[in-house]
């Protein structure tokens, strides 16, 4: 094999998973029987594996998720806190993605909402689907920023890439008159093209007057909550429950 030229054409392709598949084989005395068309499968599936690898990086990286460690594999049933399983498999499985369904999470501070909503997160971004997560008031304050700096078009692209939206902390600060109306848009841009998951301390029927104005409190839950999955959470804070686990084992 010309082993040298070999590479340095995969460096200057960067064709990196290839590369190191390459080295590998030419290493394993075993590969020397292998026919040029398995060689070039063994090659292409590895460089494959590297491009999806790098996509994967890229779109956590992106999705600025609050706790991307957090999996479904890891979700815990045995803790009283009004799961639902069949309704948690199904959301798991994502169809709520292709039917662009949203997901509403509330219950007490550290029920776990923030969690579930990122291990669900992380279950799109594996299936190589955008996500971007925010604190409602965050995306708020930036949306106000960059409408004095003039880059809200491309705040507002930015947001309608993602296949799904997270906005974490729903009803925690008082929204503004123009926190309401960009809210309102934000939403309107979405219905129809992508999925909302919220997260919010305040049961749904208290969003009405956090919103505040009737007409666009109307609209924006008109759009949110009537094509929701729903899921409350109940129990002690998940937080205590570990701090307590800690404390018992130490």
């Amino acid at each position: 094999m010309l082993t040298e030229p070999t590479m340095v054409l995969f460096q200057r392709l960067k064709l990196t998973g290839m590369q190191e598949r390459y080295e590998e084989l030419l290493k394993d005395p075993a590969s020397h029987s292998l026919s040029h068309a398995e060689v070039v499968t063994m090659l292409l599936e590895a460089e494959l594996h590297q491009v999806e690898r790098r996509r994967l990086k890229r779109l956590l990286r992106s999705s600025r998720l609050k706790q991307p460690s957090a999996c479904i594999e890891d979700i815990d049933y045995r803790a009283k806190r009004g799961l639902n399983r069949t309704q948690i498999m199904d959301i798991n499985a994502l169809r709520w993605v292709d039917n662009i369904i949203n997901i509403i999470l509330t219950g007490e501070t550290g029920t776990g909402k923030t969690w579930l909503a990122c291990a669900w997160s992380i279950q799109c971004i594996r299936k190589g689907i955008p996500v971007l997560y925010y604190r409602l008031s965050r995306l708020l304050e930036e949306m106000e920023v960059a409408r004095g700096d003039g880059s809200l078009p491309k705040l507002r692209t930015k947001i309608g890439k993602a296949l799904v939206l997270v906005l974490d902390d729903w009803g925690v600060s008082k929204l503004t008159a123009r926190g309401r109306q960009d809210l309102l848009e934000i939403i309107e841009d979405r219905t129809g093209s992508g999925s909302v998951m919220i997260t919010s301390q305040l049961p749904i029927e208290k969003w009405h007057s956090f919103i505040g104005e009737p007409t666009i409190a109307d609209a924006i839950l008109d759009r949110l909550v009537h094509n929701a999955y729903k899921v409350p959470l109940k129990g002690e804070s998940m937080r205590k429950r570990l701090s307590k686990m800690k404390e018992e084992l130490s």
